[in-house]
C-alpha cells in the first residue's frame, strides 16, 4: 500500500496542487517528538537550504574580495617596479611591498648564472645545502609553497632562517635572468603546499621582466 502511494505521488507531482487542503492535515514527526504539518516541514527545509546557499554565497564573495585585494596590490607593485632603474631598486621595491602589503617577514632575491644551475657545486664538488636543493623548483618552473628543510632555510634566509616556518619560492626565468624570489613567514600556516599559486606566478613574470630590463648584458 505505502509503495503504491509513493509511486502514485511520484507519478503525479501536482497532486497536492489539486488537493491543497490535505497539506495542512498531513502531520509529520519532528525531531523533538512533536508533529508538524507538511507545509511547516517544507518551510523548515527551505530555510535550511537558504541558509546553506547564503553561506556559500558569502564564502564566494569573500574569495572575490580577497582576489580583488591581491590584484590591486600586484598592480601597485608593478607600477613601482616600472620606476626602478637598477637591481638594488628592484630589490628595495620588492622588500617594501612584500613586507608592508603581503605580511612577509623576510624577502630574498637570488640570481644565478646558467652554469650555476646546470652544475651548482662545480666539477668534482658536492652541493648539499646550495642551489642544488632547488633543482625541482627550476625544473618544474612553478612557485612552491610550504615548509622547507633546514639546509634550504639556511641557504635562503641566513641568520633569519630560524624565524621562518613557511615560505613561497618563485622561480625567475627570462632570456638573461635565472634566479628565485623567496618570501618567508614566521607563521606556519601562511604558505601551504596546497594553496593556489596563480598570483605568485604572475608576480614571478613581472619581476623577471623587470630584472631583464634593468640588468646589464651578461648578468
Amino acid at each position: 500500500m505505502e509503495t503504491a502511494v509513493a509511486e502514485y505521488l511520484a507519478a503525479n507531482p501536482d497532486f497536492f496542487e489539486r488537493h491543497e487542503e490535505l497539506l495542512l492535515e498531513l502531520k509529520l514527526p519532528h525531531s523533538n517528538g512533536s508533529t508538524v504539518s507538511l507545509v511547516e516541514r517544507q518551510l523548515a527545509r527551505l530555510r535550511k537550504e537558504c541558509a546553506r546557499y547564503k553561506q556559500r554565497l558569502e564564502a564566494l564573495i569573500e574569495v572575490g574580495r580577497k582576489n580583488d585585494l591581491l590584484i590591486n596590490r600586484l598592480h601597485r607593485l608593478t607600477l613601482s617596479l616600472i620606476d626602478t632603474a637598477n637591481l638594488d631598486e628592484v630589490l628595495n621595491v620588492l622588500e617594501d611591498h612584500l613586507h608592508e602589503e603581503f605580511e612577509a617577514d623576510s624577502v630574498e632575491l637570488l640570481l644565478f648564472t646558467p652554469s650555476e644551475l646546470e652544475d651548482p657545486a662545480g666539477p668534482g664538488e658536492s652541493d648539499p645545502a646550495g642551489i642544488g636543493c632547488f633543482q625541482s623548483l627550476f625544473k618544474e618552473g612553478k612557485p612552491l609553497c610550504g615548509s622547507l628543510t633546514d639546509p634550504q632555510l639556511d641557504y635562503l634566509f641566513g641568520p633569519e632562517a630560524r624565524h621562518i616556518h613557511s615560505a613561497a619560492l618563485i622561480p625567475l626565468r627570462n632570456e638573461s635572468i635565472c634566479g628565485m624570489l623567496a618570501i618567508g613567514s614566521s607563521d606556519r600556516e601562511r604558505f601551504q603546499s596546497d594553496m593556489g599559486t596563480d598570483f605568485l606566478s604572475r608576480l614571478g613574470e613581472v619581476v623577471s621582466q623587470r630584472l631583464e630590463m634593468v640588468s646589464e648584458p651578461g648578468v
